[in-house]
């Protein structure tokens, strides 16, 4: 699939079959996630990959849009690592470029997946924090339930002229 095919016909998949994801393709996700670029390349992510049915099962009681967990094989839990800044406060660009890329490498390789978010919705970071472990320094960013989809959605134009402007805010382009 060429990038910007898989860039304009990707979609945020909700409904999974029960088919498994084999561990080589996770790896080849995590590869494109940490393909991202960073600031200062500090890579400060964390990813943490969950396939115990019943941990799963769980996540969409402190998750409250994530109940597409309970039909997913698995999810990806990308947090940030604060001691592995090197610009501090970047870590959300960061991670945010990472699960870009693994939702578009999830894409490419024919599966689904939808990027719920977490931070900074204090009720659910602590609900990650407690689910996983998870230190002070260490914060979950987002989590991106993965499979085989069990729904087809088609492609979506989303450029809106009114949403640019040029040489500042305001003016319009001709």
């Amino acid at each position: 699939m060429e990038t910007l095919e898989a860039i304009h016909t990707r979609r945020s998949i909700r409904k999974y079959t029960d088919r498994p994801v084999p561990r080589e393709l996770v790896t080849e996700l995590l590869r494109a996630a940490m393909s991202a670029p960073s600031a200062v390349n500090a890579q400060p992510w964390v990813f943490i990959v969950i396939d115990d049915r019943k941990i799963l099962d769980e996540i969409p009681t402190f998750s409250p849009y994530a109940g597409m967990c309970r039909e997913a094989p698995l999810a990806i839990l990308v947090c940030g690592d604060t001691t592995q800044e090197k610009a501090p406060g970047y870590w959300v660009q960061d991670c945010s470029a990472a699960i870009q890329n693994l939702l578009l490498a999830a894409h490419d390789a024919g599966l689904g997946a939808v990027w719920t978010g977490i931070f900074p919705m204090t009720d659910r970071v602590q609900g990650f924090r407690k689910a996983f472990g998870l230190p002070g320094h260490v914060f979950p960013l987002g989590l991106v339930p993965v499979g085989y989809p069990a729904e087809k959605l088609s492609p979506q134009d989303r450029y809106r002229e009114e949403k640019v402007y040029n040489n500042r805010y305001g003016q319009k382009r001709e």
